[in-house]
């Protein structure tokens, strides 16, 4: 409440409160009775009816959110259980060549069925070789290649002028990656010589 030039001026917030009345003698006048209590229990029981709401819709919410968080963990689990049935079954296929094979190569000692089952292991290994290249495995050519520690493992130096110092003379077992990452590395002989 401000006073100017002997004017009262009220700002009310019509919806919330009333001003207080003014009695020149004894001062503002306090409104009591029924009425304020009524509008006091009925302000507190809508906003322990908001706190409520509020309250219930957390718990919900907190539930979801345990609900959505215990989904995800078992499709995880679930994803990583059965992840590598797609490379089994480029696998497969693989093992019925070599059943085959086997069963081949037991019947007779000819010379045509020895040269059949040369044939059908070459073909299994191909074909092996495309299943293992259609899920990024990748052979480590070493051959001819100057040695490199990140890719070669070297089991012996062989002191040789047919092929440059530092390189792979031999492979005794192939290195292969996947994608970028290397699985396993190649096990190779390396040559030694006076040349440089």
């Amino acid at each position: 409440m401000a006073k100017g030039n002997g004017k009262t001026e009220v700002n009310l917030d019509l919806d919330r409160e009333l001003p207080a009345a003014e009695d020149e003698e004894t001062g503002p006048i306090p409104i009591t009775g029924k009425a304020a209590d009524d509008s006091t229990a009925s302000e507190t029981e809508k906003l322990r009816a908001e706190r409520d709401a509020l309250l219930d819709r957390l718990a919900r919410l907190q539930a979801e959110f345990d609900n959505a968080r215990k989904r995800a963990v078992r499709e995880q689990q679930e994803f990583r259980e059965y992840a590598a049935a797609d490379v089994i079954k480029n696998f497969l296929p693989i093992l019925d060549s070599f059943e085959r094979a086997l069963k081949a190569g037991g019947d007779s000692n000819s010379k045509s069925n020895s040269n059949d089952f040369r044939n059908g292991i070459e073909l299994i290994y191909r074909q092996f070789q495309d299943a293992l290249q259609k899920i990024g495995v990748q052979p480590i050519v070493s051959v001819g290649q100057a040695f490199d520690p990140r890719v070669h493992e070297a089991v012996e130096m062989v002191d040789t002028s047919e092929v440059p110092d530092h390189h792979v003379l031999d492979e005794l077992q192939r290195g292969y990656r996947y994608k970028e990452r290397l699985l396993r590395p190649a096990m190779v002989r390396v040559a030694r010589n006076a040349r440089g």
